[in-house]
């Protein structure tokens, strides 16, 4: 059975519910915005205290890829703040808090999936993708007037990303966008640039692992940076690069079939995040 503990972080506190050892946080959307801003309050009223937010958001073959890689599963376990993304987590933090978790309710609770989605949302309220999380926090740096950096995807794709949301948002100001690796040896290069621009929002997008693993690696090292997140494809998604599946499909927890239709190659990452993420969950139910 998954363990529960409350977190507090400046004024927010939160339920922080673990699945096969990596802990979520329950909370909204909209609630994960006002919390970073809460951050930044903080630390412009107390500036010599350097804290660093780190946000990461799990999804299902993330938290199957914690098993086998410790290193990983204490990065994502440290972070301040870890959004549930992916369904298969709210599905999972619903069934390991049944009273009952037989062959049974596995499948009834799977079938809510689609028909009852508002019952697997009784312990993490809302699925938080970076895709979806990115924009609003590109909108809060607005807001704010605070620098951006975006890090990763192949060339020519942050230049996309950057002309997009700043034409939504005309105060929003994108210092600087490297596409980088998550190599060590070219770790130092990358913080140089980065400071240079003056960015305290930091956005990477290597892929999990290596984009959580890097974050880790540098964050205190950054002399403007307060706030990092590993947020995979959104650069790629935001910058028309590949498309999202149909509000219909991710309204009903189905966007990994829509991804296995129209990206065949992707079916053993499907897999892991499907089929494998329930075998994992179902051997969780009685620790």
């Amino acid at each position: 059975m998954n363990k529960i503990t409350s977190t507090a972080t400046l004024t927010f506190t939160t339920i922080r519910t673990f699945i096969a050892g990596i802990g979520f946080d329950a909370i909204h959307e909209n609630e994960a915005v006002l919390w970073v801003a809460d951050f930044f309050q903080k630390n412009q009223n107390s500036p010599r205290i350097q804290k660093k937010f780190f946000l990461v958001t799990p999804n299902p073959e993330m938290v199957i890829a914690a098993q086998k890689n410790p290193v990983f599963k204490k990065v994502l376990n440290a972070a301040d703040f870890a959004a549930a993304d992916g369904v298969g987590i709210l599905w999972a933090s619903y069934f390991l808090n049944l009273r009952k978790r037989n062959f049974l309710t596995l499948l009834a609770s799977l079938a809510a999936i689609v028909f009852a989605p508002q019952k697997i949302r009784k312990v993490i309220p809302e699925r938080i993708t970076g895709t979806d999380l990115f924009p609003k926090l590109l909108e809060f740096a607005a807001t704010r007037k605070k620098k951006v950096f975006l890090l990763g995807a192949k060339e020519g794709i942050a230049e996309k990303v950057k002309k997009r949301f700043e034409q939504k948002f005309p105060d929003l100001e994108i210092s600087g966008m490297f596409s980088g690796s998550p190599k060590i040896s070219e770790e130092e290069g990358i913080r140089e640039q980065i400071d240079s621009s003056q960015a305290e929002l930091l956005f990477v997008a290597f892929g999990a692992p290596a984009q959580e693993m890097w974050i880790a690696r540098n964050l205190s090292k950054f002399k403007t940076v307060k706030f990092a997140a590993g947020i995979g494809g959104a650069f790629d998604f935001h910058a028309g690069a590949i498309s999202r599946a149909p509000k219909i499909f991710r309204q009903f927890g189905l966007e990994w079939l829509w991804r296995l239709i129209s990206q065949p190659s992707r079916f053993p990452r499907i897999w892991n995040a499907t089929f494998r993420f329930v075998k994992l969950v179902w051997r969780e139910r009685y620790k």
